[in-house]
């Protein structure tokens, strides 16, 4: 997608094209890509006249990525930005153990002093929750981002524990401290200059939601449409690069207890994609082939991309239900279908649109009051040309089928997720694999919190004979963000509590996975 002008991209009435007639979604075999030519193509945008907004003129004009530049070299940092420095990020995610640690200690002052046990024990959990949820909010970047991923994994924590935490880690799922409203002014001009409130009718400078390296705004656009305006943090490439390095850190030193993990590369993966979501155009592009993908299902609603620049993206605005709120109060319904439509978007893509949309956190996706289910989201998405890898299908039909576990441990080898100093008996890699895929064996699967506390106990426990083959197995990087998918889109079932019919829905989506395919 080409850049124009002042580096936005406006994006053609999507009403024009033919959206009357649904059209149901069909299997991998029946179904076809758009077209390039049926893309929605962007149309350059007059560049702001320098003289009008008064900027100052001396010798060639600087890009606005050079300006960007000047600014955090020679100027203070704005105390709206995001923390950027590692040291300060650092100090204030290590508040977290440390906090929690003072707070045992006067909780066993105060059972000393006679208050119960279980009281005291709530309140510790209470509080760590509070302050989790205040500093990973306020940080944002990968550390809110960390935050994000265990709020998928809530549903496996122990009941006493997972508790406290719910509602703070929801709350990360949809919202995080605000920008200031004369930052989000200042960020409005650089994107779009200083003529930028010409584009809307009315813009709304509190958010109507705030996230890890973003916010978005509720605004009318100029041809009456409304719309959501997200706009990315000042600051927020250097704070993930600095948790990134955190991470890289953390994870040298865990992949030195895990043999079978191959850490450098996979970290090098981590690196890319993280500098992928920081990139709005690229967003934007990926948004619009899943929109010509999606157009017209009577399933689901993908918004159209209005405009775009680097760090700006208009789409369409969305109404419906988050999905935290229908895994909050949803009746079972209203869960089922939330989770059937759920997971089958997630394996569908790859072969609709060639991309996986590797987001899976309940925050970017609403249920619309027509039962559609709407997805916001599309900064992590992994490119799948061919759609979703062979192997992962056949090494699961394997699997569910008790069938020969030397072929699952040769289909492993060659995807790499075995290395080749590493050495796994097949019946202890079959039966490692096997309730993974208790899933798959009855036509609907009642997905819950018990089962995966039980999934994670069994993994988990290093006295289990299971701890010892998780410990042996690779994650290559050509598989992390379906990896990702794959786990927290089961957690994110377990949360809702639903029933899914998860067999027939790989048997449609995930090619190898049919018995006619093996």
């Amino acid at each position: 997608m080409a850049e124009h002008g002042d580096g936005v991209t406006d994006q053609p009435d999507p009403g024009a094209s033919d959206a009357s007639k649904p059209t149901s979604p069909r299997p991998p075999a029946a179904v076809k890509k758009a077209s390039a030519a049926q893309r929605p193509v962007a149309k350059p945008v007059p560049m702001p006249d320098a003289k009008k907004s008064g900027a100052k003129q001396s010798g060639a004009k600087k890009s606005r990525a050079e300006k960007k530049n000047d600014k955090s070299e020679e100027e203070p940092q704005p105390k709206s930005a995001m923390p950027q420095r590692g040291v300060r990020r650092s100090f204030r995610m290590a508040t977290l153990p440390v906090g929690y640690a003072g707070r045992t200690a006067l909780g066993l002052g105060k059972k000393i002093g006679g208050r119960p046990a279980e009281a005291v024990n709530a309140q510790i959990q209470a509080k760590t929750a509070e302050q989790m949820f205040k500093v990973l909010g306020e940080l944002k970047g990968g550390a809110m981002k960390i935050g994000q991923a265990m709020s998928v994994f809530e549903a496996a924590l122990p009941e006493e524990v997972a508790g406290p935490y719910r509602d703070a880690l929801t709350k990360l799922q949809e919202a995080a401290p605000p920008m200031p409203a004369e930052t989000v002014r200042q960020v409005m001009r650089d994107e779009l200059g200083d003529d930028w409130r010409e584009r809307f009718l009315e813009f709304n400078d509190v958010p109507a939601a705030a996230a890890s390296i973003g916010q978005v705004h509720k605004a009318t656009y100029r041809d009456g449409r409304v719309v959501a305006v997200k706009l990315q943090y000042p600051g927020a490439g250097k704070a993930l690069m600095s948790d990134l390095n955190q991470a890289a850190r953390m994870g040298r030193m865990f992949g030195s207890f895990v043999p079978g993990l191959d850490i450098k590369p996979l970290l090098a993966e981590l690196r890319d994609r993280v500098a992928e979501e920081l990139d709005y155009l690229r967003e934007s592009d990926i948004q619009r082939r899943f929109a010509a993908a999606f157009e017209g299902d009577p399933e689901y609603e993908v918004p159209h991309v209005l405009a775009a620049s680097t760090g700006l993206i208009i789409t369409e605005w969305v109404d419906g239900t988050p999905l935290s709120q229908v895994i909050k109060s949803g009746t079972t319904e209203e869960r089922d279908l939330a989770g059937s439509l759920y997971i089958k978007f997630l394996l569908s893509g790859p072969a609709r649109a060639g991309l996986l949309h590797a987001d899976p956190h309940p925050g970017n996706f609403r249920m619309t009051a027509e039962g559609k289910l709407a997805v916001l989201d599309y900064g992590a998405v992994a490119e799948l040309p061919e759609g979703m890898p062979l192997a992962v299908g056949r090494i699961l039909r394997i699997a569910l089928d008790k069938g020969d576990g030397q072929a699952v441990v040769e289909g492993m080898r060659a995807e790499h997720f075995i290395r080749p100093n590493i050495q796994l008996q097949p019946d202890e890699l079959l039966r490692y694999l096997l309730p993974l895929v208790e899933p798959l064996e009855t036509e609907e699967f009642h997905y819950s919190r018990d089962w995966i506390r039980g999934q994670f106990s069994r993994l988990n426990d290093p006295r289990n004979r299971d701890f010892t083959v998780g410990m042996k197995l690779n994650l290559p990087p050509s598989y992390m963000l379906i990896h990702r998918v794959w786990l927290g889109s089961i957690g994110v079932l377990c949360q809702l509590d639903a029933t899914v019919a998860s067999r027939q829905i790989l048997l449609d989506w995930v090619p190898g996975f049919a018995p006619e395919d093996n």
